[in-house]
């Protein structure tokens, strides 16, 4: 590739033309060069908008505007209104014809019309930390030159938003700025799936698993089917295990070039995806990429057209070991919490019938909310038809540390009541029968871990609980604190499924302050001096309506997500909240290690009433207390200095959240499942911004997910930025020290080779 050059093949690209292709082209040239078959395509580099611009004579007025622009960045209104004449002045300007034409030129060599999605690739001359990532746009299923062209111009006008240029004029960056484009031909997905080249329950190293489904991949790593599995010997490529799973939908590319649900047939629904031969060549591909890689590889895959595409490939983390065996495989489901456990099975469809339970029983659910809470402290195991990796039962599973299986689909009707059972939550299986007594004791046995720490970070470990009763044995593991204590099961249970406004109407409010004095008292003492951050109750109006008088009480909105909710809540019902405070303030004098975190804020105005509150109860008088901010709403990155001025010393991000309103995807959408990208270099760039923020100011700063654990580039990235803790679950926790120690380290040998070269 010569730097003359307005448009360029992934394959003519390397990491070492980021700066011309920015980070999305140059990587997806990486790839390529790498012999990895990925959807072809191309990057109009950002000399494409800077010639455009100049034919168009344009430039200097950009130029100028941009100036001003940056000078009016704490200026709200004044920005907003030159954002736009920015923007104007680019759509006017167009797309000049000579880069029209080597445009249209690339495009025509991918096929006839074909269907491509348009991305910003951010392109800067400021380091690699400077990304501009707030200017990312993506445009998919476009089809045809005007289609395309447009595309290219709005993902050039989104260099002029009134965010990014506040972000440009908060990093100091004075520069015109630039933008290169990728343009990726779509695959319209026949069938789709995953692979390890390990096993990652077993951790056997000499065979390759696969998942497949048919149409678009998001419905098996989202759990919204059962998807086929197969196992393949690495070496051979001989078939080894095949299980036909059931899928009642597929989602695919319609005629108009959207995505589409569409129902499958009975026949369809459980008929085989792949044929051996193309499994083999699934196979065949997952190994090539090991090999290139050196280590074990998760993968997305994708056939189209008889073409087998990578999507992705990252390396496979941990490797379990091989589990006990016990009879026939009865259900399965996705793996909710690991371990195994036998028992009788216990079918219930109501939390009222809890009382059915007899202790040690496998319950057998179609699914479960808070209420279910003390039928789950007796259960030996726990099974559901319905949900995912996030539901209630998985949660509460892990904190337990009881075998899960969710998602089953037909284990209230397929498995038979009082019949021994054994739930393998490892691999998301209920077999027949029982273990044997010595793996029995193992795998069911609850003791306190040994605490060994065999990693010192610097960035503290910290966890997610919910509830008191896996306190103490949590906080015998190498853990930190807790970043994160949800309030919502532990004020369910107090409230015994009555809505609060009920009690504080027959004056019963003493007895929550007591019941949640005794439970959030007993995490905290558990923890001795290290930190319990308690994230007061954010409880929505649609599950506020389910409890006992709820109705009497609660609005119906049509999107509580974003609705009434969390401190706006707190300063137009104050009475709730002071219970919650008057508990705390009693908690804390016997465990000042305690703290409150605010969730769900929007604005200053409301923040400053939540803080008089809190100011004007027992708590607020206490000397110590610690005060945080949850950052789920993206306001957060422009509000947090004028948070800290107000006495906030905390902010936690909740990147699940935060990537749902940043990116403006419902988390829980199968349609918009590709979407929803915690990596997303918009919702980087704002975690970046609240470090930062968090960092000049002095004041800690963490992040609530799983993601550190599972991903490391993600975790080095926090480190990175310099995030002071990490909030996983429990059973991540140690992954995430070593990760992130691993990340440590390599910071510290940059360090040193950069002293040792300026010396």
């Amino acid at each position: 590739m010569t730097t003359v050059e307005r448009v360029a093949e992934f394959s003519d690209l390397t990491l070492d033309n980021a700066e011309e292709a920015g980070g999305k082209g140059a990587n997806l040239g990486e790839m390529v060069s790498a012999g990895l078959p990925v959807p072809p395509g191309f990057v109009l580099l950002r000399d494409g908008y800077r010639d455009a611009m100049r034919a168009a004579g344009v430039d200097g007025q950009l130029a100028a505007l941009h100036r001003d622009a940056l000078a009016a960045a704490s200026e709200p209104d004044k920005l907003d209104d030159l954002s736009r004449r920015l923007q104007a002045v680019v759509a006017e300007a167009g797309v000049a014809d000579d880069v029209r034409a080597e445009i249209l030129g690339a495009y025509h060599r991918l096929g006839d019309q074909p269907l491509v999605a348009v991305r910003s690739s951010a392109t800067g001359e400021d380091g690699r930390d400077a990304s501009f990532a707030g200017m990312n746009r993506t445009l998919t299923n476009v089809r045809g030159d005007d289609e395309l062209i447009q595309a290219v111009l709005e993902c050039w006008m989104s260099l002029f938003g009134s965010r990014v240029i506040a972000y440009r004029a908060s990093r100091g960056f004075t520069a015109d700025p630039a933008m290169a484009v990728v343009v990726q031909r779509m695959v319209a997905s026949e069938r789709s799936g995953v692979g390890f080249t390990a096993d990652p329950s077993t951790g056997a190293r000499d065979r390759v698993v696969i998942e497949a489904a048919l149409g678009l991949g998001e419905v098996v790593v989202s759990g919204l089917v059962t998807p086929d599995t197969y196992v393949v010997d690495k070496e051979s490529l001989r078939v080894l295990d095949v299980r036909v799973g059931h899928q009642d939908f597929r989602i695919v590319q319609g005629p108009d070039g959207r995505d589409h649900q569409e129902d499958l047939s009975p026949e369809l629904a459980d008929a085989r995806v792949l044929d051996d031969e193309t499994l083999r060549r699934v196979a065949e591909l997952a190994r090539d990429v090991e090999r290139h890689y050196g280590c074990p590889q998760d993968l997305e895959w994708a056939v189209a057209g008889g073409e087998i595409w990578l999507v992705q490939a990252r390396p496979v983390t941990t490797l379990g070991a091989a589990a006990p065996s016990a009879g026939s495989i009865l259900v399965r489901g996705l793996s909710a919490a690991p371990g195994m456990a036998s028992g009788a099975v216990r079918i219930l469809r109501d939390p009222d019938e809890g009382h059915d339970l007899i202790d040690g029983e496998v319950l057998v659910a179609p699914m479960t909310n808070p209420d279910w809470l003390p039928t789950l402290r007796r259960a030996s195991a726990i099974v559901t038809d319905n949900g995912g990796m996030t539901c209630h039962a998985a949660i509460v599973a892990r904190e337990l540390g009881v075998p899960c299986v969710v998602g089953a689909r037909t284990a209230t009707t397929e498995l038979v009541a009082g019949a021994t059972v054994t739930v393998d939550g490892t691999h998301g299986q209920v077999r027949s029968g029982a273990l044997a007594p010595a793996a029995s004791a193992v795998v069911t046995e609850r003791a306190a871990p040994t605490v060994v720490r065999s990693e010192v970070t610097a960035t503290k470990i910290y966890v997610n609980l919910a509830m008191p009763d896996s306190a103490e044995t949590v906080a015998a593991q190498d853990v930190d604190g807790v970043g994160l204590l949800r309030a919502e099961f532990i004020l369910t249970e107090a409230l015994g499924g009555r809505h609060p406004h009920d009690l504080i109407a027959h004056d019963e409010g003493d007895a929550l302050v007591s019941a949640l004095v005794s439970s959030v008292g007993r995490i905290a003492a558990a923890f001795g001096r290290r930190p319990v951050i308690y994230r007061a109750t954010d409880f929505r109006s649609n599950e506020f309506r389910t409890l006992t008088g709820g109705e009497d009480y609660e609005p119906v909105e049509h999107n509580p997500m974003i609705g009434y909710r969390g401190c706006f809540r707190y300063i137009k019902e104050p009475e709730l909240f002071a219970l919650e405070l008057r508990a705390l303030a009693q908690i804390r004098e016997s465990s000042p290690n305690l703290g409150l975190m605010i969730p769900f804020v929007r604005t200053k105005w409301e923040l400053e009433e939540c803080l008089s509150l809190i100011d004007a109860s027992p708590l607020g008088r206490q000397r110590g207390l610690h005060r945080w901010v949850m950052a789920e709403v993206p306001s957060v990155v422009h509000w947090l200095p004028e948070y800290i001025g107000m006495g906030i010393d905390g902010v936690s991000i909740g990147s699940n959240d935060l990537t749902q309103l940043m990116l403006g995807v419902d988390r829980d959408s199968e349609i918009c499942a590709e979407v929803f990208d915690e990596a997303d270099a918009a919702v980087l760039d704002a975690i970046g911004r609240i470090v930062s923020t968090a960092r000049a100011h002095g004041i800690t700063s963490s992040l609530c997910g799983q993601r550190p654990s599972t991903d490391p580039a993600f975790a080095e990235h926090l480190v990175r930025l310099g995030i002071t803790s990490i909030s996983v679950n429990p059973d991540a926790a140690e992954p995430t020290r070593r990760v992130v120690a691993a990340a440590e380290r390599r910071l510290l040998v940059e360090a040193a080779r950069a002293t040792q070269s300026g010396g």
